[in-house]
């Protein structure tokens, strides 16, 4: 590797390889990761703990050991609501304030064992919900990073840490990915232990990821899942795509709207096969109704000891919101909307049976001015209520110059299909 290169510049991909090549050691990685951090975190602020000789202890003791997996000696950065036996998990609350656990979350304790290392941990959101944290936008600090994974993505896209994990119950992982110009991955649901992971909705949350290449995205979720890391060849076939606008799409850019039909029209153009995908009438009318009413009631119960508690520590916006919506909705409301939804997934189920992947929006445009919020996540809480697996790849511009998210979505339990489809798109788009 030249010395010429920065490492922190590095994908995760190029990063282990040259570890386990030995022209580039785990600390002197983790060093320019951290000198990053020291010239560039008083404006992103994606940190919510940070202890830079813990993190060079477990450099070294990477340097020391066999290589143990794909992410031998690579650091990750973790969301603030994951677990971790040796730092504070504190999910942007004053409830939690310098909390710790006793015990690794289940995906900390596999990337360790896969030869990862804990750099720390990025800011969240307010228990992951919508009150923002400290954390910019990297590419345009007036303008929010979109959220609740927020410290993950902005860290990632900063150069601060090759990867980074997020979670996703609404829109989480695919926005602020999409928003700060990185891949973004939310698995199918199930897929990645949830173990050590504050809950909010146990019907809807995911732990998911973001990183700058989609080999870092394979590499991450190949430990996630305990299966051998085998990078997935993109398909050497021209894909069937689907191309869905969604019944929101009036509340797009029209940039994003543009970059949307213009990735269509360049896959056709390759000699994929694109066909309208709608959503029919009855079974998606009110879908976005349907997922807040199980995501609030779920939140609401979810939230027990803070709501008891501690409720004036809670947030206006967390409180009067989403707690309060979930504590006024009857449970056979509930359990009409749990029906619902599995109606809608039975649908998708047999619609995405027939397509290698769906393209869609990842949000509504580029990344809003301003740090008040953190963006809508219409684009995002459907297809996190369907269960299906979704990637979001940099593709286009805003107005401002900001990036523009492409997102694919596979049938649920179809991520390598997805991986696939995803390799052939991203070819297409950059070729």
């Amino acid at each position: 590797m030249s010395l010429t290169i920065d490492p922190a510049t590095l994908t995760a991909s190029a990063a282990a390889d040259a570890i386990a090549a030995g022209t580039l050691t785990a600390e002197a990685l983790t060093r320019a990761c951290l000198d990053r951090i020291a010239a560039r975190d008083a404006e992103v602020g994606a940190w919510a703990f940070l202890d830079p000789d813990l993190a060079l202890v477990q450099a070294r003791a990477a340097d020391r050991s066999a290589p143990r997996g794909p992410l031998h000696g690579v650091p990750v950065a973790l969301k603030d609501i994951i677990e971790t036996f040796d730092m504070p998990t504190q999910c942007n609350s004053p409830i939690h304030a310098g909390r710790r656990t006793y015990a690794d979350s289940a995906v900390a304790a596999l990337i360790r064992a896969a030869g990862g290392t804990i750099l720390g941990k990025a800011v969240t959101t307010e228990f992951a919900n919508r009150h923002p944290g400290a954390t910019r936008n990297p590419l345009d600090p007036t303008r929010t990073p979109g959220g609740s994974s927020s410290g993950s993505a902005a860290a990632v896209a900063d150069c601060q840490v090759p990867l980074a994990l997020g979670t996703q119950t609404s829109g989480s992982m695919i926005r602020p990915a999409a928003f700060c110009g990185l891949w973004g991955y939310k698995p199918s649901f199930g897929e990645v232990s949830r173990v050590g992971v504050f809950q909010q909705s146990g019907s809807l949350d995911t732990v998911g990821l973001c990183a700058r290449s989609l080999e870092d995205v394979q590499r991450l979720r190949a430990v996630l899942t305990r299966i051998p890391y085998d990078p997935i060849a993109p398909l050497d076939r021209a894909p069937r795509l689907a191309l869905c606008r969604t019944p929101e799409w009036s509340e797009a850019s029209p940039a994003a709207q543009q970059a949307l039909e213009e990735a269509a029209r360049r896959c056709e153009a390759a000699g994929a096969t694109v066909t309208d995908l709608t959503l029919p009438s009855p079974t998606f009318d009110g879908w976005l109704k349907v997922h807040q009413r199980i995501a609030n009631f779920e939140g609401a119960r979810n939230f027990g000891h803070e709501r008891h508690g501690h409720r004036h520590l809670i947030s206006k916006a967390l409180g009067e919101g989403r707690i309060r919506d979930g504590e006024t909705t009857p449970v056979a409301a509930y359990v009409d909307a749990q029906r619902r939804a599995e109606a809608m997934r039975l649908w998708a189920d047999d619609a995405l049976a027939g397509f290698d992947a769906v393209l869609t929006l990842s949000a509504a445009g580029e990344a809003p001015v301003g740090l008040s919020g953190t963006g809508s996540a219409t684009f995002n809480s459907l297809w996190t209520m369907l269960y299906t697996p979704c990637l979001t790849l940099p593709f286009g511009k805003g107005p401002a110059g900001l990036p523009l998210g492409l997102q694919l979505v596979s049938e649920r339990h179809e991520d390598e299909r997805l991986f696939a489809a995803a390799g052939w798109v991203a070819a297409v788009l950059a070729g």
